[in-house]
């Protein structure tokens, strides 16, 4: 079967930049930075891109390139006869639960992006943005329509190709969203009051440097930050051709993702002070936060809208490359077309997120792990245990299973004077650090 490739390497650059740039560089980053020492978080942060990000990210596309297969093919023919495969399944489970409930809050933003597009946000519904949030997610069906425009989108994106579906799409959206956030944070940053929000971002309180916990924080955020562990960067290095450079392509796609984190940060975080309100994260923050700072801003209904329409441009990047993840396995195990494949993966995800969207309704009394609702228990298996997984099989692949020479020159970095660096990160850092993300998102360390 004739294996698609991208149109050019930019095309390639910005879809994994699309895969990389998600709901959790808008509102994850912000908080989680202002909550660990703001400014030193961010160095902190920088750091770990620069050292372990980026040279993993290299790793994984690096692995799709010289197989040309998917997340689970290519670790079948990189080390033949050998059990490590089974490992690639962690991404084909983990797409499957993070697209289900990603497409739920993604769905949630296509209703308020309507809300602002007919104006019924402009101003506090009667019963407040806490309430009319609390209202839309626990209805029984009202989300789940939702969930389904956002999928349907997903699978028309996906279906129709790598070169027409996904990089056309790409090429669109983010040069559209990074215009869109500079736009929104020039705004924000223009409100009176707006540089306590910069201060809360920028400004480094090296006292929180003594916490182990900040690292730890830092760590994760720049591993999960990439899209790293799951397969979709495999699958994208997959479809790229041999004369293609990888380490330049890496570097851009990590610095990138880190501008876009920042931009969203400077979004948010001056209006949040601007208007003197507590910041809180995930979807608190965008969903009921947010629009009662717009409703207060002039022009606040307009910059609603836009936001929202941002945030849909970031899910939609994201979400196309979650799917193609389990769409090029079972395209290439049994031969069938792309469109019957995506459109099957993206009809099972969409049954999935029907019960993490009742898991806020009829179905909130359902708690699979601990305290946790069906959505997050979804997101705790995902992230915190088969993410890491993923990530660490394959720099023990590259590490430990390559020869160095091989490591080296699949990564394009024979002749180069990092690649020592990069081979020592990815067979001794990488590792230890991802074993250390694993252990402290399953609470055995601080």
């Amino acid at each position: 079967m004739h294996r698609e490739k991208w149109g050019t390497k930019l095309g390639f650059m910005l879809a994994a930049m699309g895969s990389a740039v998600g709901l959790g560089n808008i509102w994850r980053f912000s908080f989680v930075a202002g909550n660990n020492g703001g400014g030193a978080f961010l160095l902190l942060y920088l750091l770990f891109v620069l050292i372990i990000g980026i040279p993993l990210l290299l790793t994984e596309v690096s692995i799709g390139r010289k197989a040309e297969s998917d997340v689970v093919g290519s670790f079948q023919k990189l080390a033949k006869g050998t059990p490590w495969y089974l490992t690639g399944f962690f991404g084909i489970i983990s797409a499957f639960l993070i697209l289900s409930f990603y497409a739920v809050v993604a769905g949630w933003a296509i209703f308020y992006f309507w809300n602002y597009i007919n104006g019924s946000f402009f101003t506090q519904p009667a019963v407040g943005y806490e309430g009319a949030f609390g209202q839309f997610i626990s209805h029984t069906w009202h989300p789940i329509a939702w969930t389904a425009l956002f999928m349907i989108l997903t699978i028309i994106i996906v279906l129709s190709g790598v070169k027409k579906g996904i990089e056309a799409a790409n090429k669109i959206f983010m040069p559209l969203l990074a215009l869109i956030l500079i736009a929104l944070a020039i705004f924000s940053l223009s409100l009176d009051g707006a540089s306590e929000g910069v201060k809360f971002l920028f400004q480094p309180n090296w006292s929180a440097l003594s916490e182990p916990s900040i690292y730890i924080a830092a760590l994760g955020q720049a591993f999960f930050s990439l899209s790293l562990g799951m397969g979709a960067m495999l699958t994208y290095g997959s479809y790229l051709r041999k004369e293609n450079k990888l380490p330049s392509a890496a570097l851009g796609i990590g610095l990138m993702d880190t501008f876009f984190a920042v931009i969203s940060g400077l979004v948010i975080f001056p209006a949040v002070f601007a208007f003197g309100i507590d910041p809180s994260s995930g979807p608190p923050l965008v969903f009921i936060t947010l629009p009662s700072i717009f409703e207060q801003m002039p022009f606040g209904g307009i910059v609603g809208l836009v936001f929202f329409f941002a945030l849909i441009l970031a899910s939609l990047s994201s979400s196309v490359s979650i799917l193609e993840v389990p769409t090029a396995y079972f395209m290439r195990v049994f031969g069938w077309t792309r469109f019957s494949t995506s459109v099957l993966m993206g009809s099972i995800m969409f049954v999935m997120g029907i019960a993490v969207s009742l898991g806020f309704g009829i179905w909130s009394g359902i708690t699979p792990i601990g305290e946790r609702n069906i959505l997050d228990s979804m997101d705790y298996i995902a992230s915190n245990i088969l993410l890491p997984l993923g990530g660490l099989s394959m720099a023990l692949l590259v590490g430990w299973y390559f020869k160095k020479s091989e490591a080296l020159e699949s990564a394009d970095l024979s002749s180069s004077s990092i690649g020592g660096f990069w081979y020592f990160i990815v067979k001794w850092m990488a590792p230890v650090l991802i074993v250390l993300i694993f252990l402290n998102k399953i609470g055995i360390i601080f």
